[in-house]
């Protein structure tokens, strides 16, 4: 785990220096628009970015829990973006509840299994397919991170039930999209875009959630505007309250080039999108009571925890 947050923060200081800000403008993101795939873009603004971007190079401060999971299933489905219509949305990669589909509800993602590690974390998350040279390719593993690194002993549990995307799947280059970089593992450089790891080693990806919730909605009409990244230590006024930032560490046995996404472009479904669209969907169905315990005994209390919610160093 140390060796993770070394190249963690290097990679992460090399992205801040050479990734410059999103272009953005004062209104943020699109609306849900069911027509034409607006829902899946987003603009972020400058502070937006700014604060991703220096979020991305802080040091981790020893105060986090974790979940191990797996590639679950692949469909063309967003339970978020695209509720109630199958088939609607370009390919992704689900991990966790292995009941997720386009009409997934809280209360059917609490009546199904998870192949991730708590089985007491039955929530959803996913993310576009990878393909290599046209081939679709499963990450070899998925890991979840829940930090601290906004106010921790603020902090709370995400509430049941809570929903938001990450990310823009219609970037058009890779300044509009501060929330996720590229890597190779055991290697500090990161990007943008896709890397093309020397063999001997594989590609990696970091996904960043925002970490203060407006207190009242589990969602909104843009999928985002109910979150909020905090600038420094602080939530603003309009999202006070704090919660442990989600990362998403996700790995696939792949070295070289060749590499796509899944994504939409001028309205319809490809394969062949660019690295630097990549973004991400969480869907909340923890077990309440244990989420609100590993926040207290790993986040709050300042311990870095395994997948039993347990310290293992302070």
């Amino acid at each position: 785990m140390l060796i993770r947050r070394l190249l963690a923060g290097a990679a992460a200081v090399l992205f801040l220096t050479t990734a410059g800000c999103a272009t953005g403008n004062d209104h943020g993101g699109a609306g849900h628009d069911r027509t034409n795939h607006k829902a899946h873009a987003y603009t972020y603004t400058k502070a937006q970015a700014a604060a991703i971007t220096a979020q991305a190079a802080a040091p981790l401060r020893g105060s986090e829990f974790r979940a191990d999971c797996f590639s679950s299933h692949r469909q063309g489905d967003d339970p978020i973006v695209f509720p109630g219509q199958a088939g609607r949305s370009h390919i992704h990669e689900f991990y966790g509840n292995r009941t997720a589909n386009a009409s997934s509800t809280l209360q059917s993602l609490s009546a199904g299994t998870t192949n991730c590690t708590p089985q007491t974390d039955l929530s959803s998350y996913w993310t576009p397919t990878l393909y290599q040279n046209g081939v679709p390719v499963a990450p070899e593993r998925v890991t979840v991170y829940y930090q601290g690194i906004t106010d921790r002993t603020r902090a709370v549990a995400h509430p049941r039930g809570l929903r938001y995307v990450v990310g823009n799947a219609l970037a058009t280059s890779p300044d509009q999209n501060p929330a996720a970089r590229w890597s190779c593992v055991g290697r500090p450089e990161s990007s943008r875009d896709f890397m093309n790891c020397p063999a001997g080693t594989k590609l990696e990806n970091y996904l960043d959630f925002p970490t203060c919730w407006d207190g009242k909605n589990l969602d909104s009409a843009n999928h985002r505007d109910h979150m909020a990244y905090a600038t420094g230590q602080t939530c603003p006024s309009s999202h006070p309250v704090v919660v442990p930032r989600l990362e998403l560490l996700i790995t696939w046995p792949v070295q070289g080039g060749g590499l796509t996404l899944a994504g939409t472009r001028d309205g319809a479904n490809v394969t062949d999108a660019p690295g630097y669209t990549f973004h991400g969907d969480f869907f909340n169905a923890w077990d309440q009571a244990e989420l609100e315990r590993r926040v207290r005994d790993c986040i709050v209390a300042g311990y870095v925890c395994g997948t039993d919610g347990r310290p293992i160093e302070q």
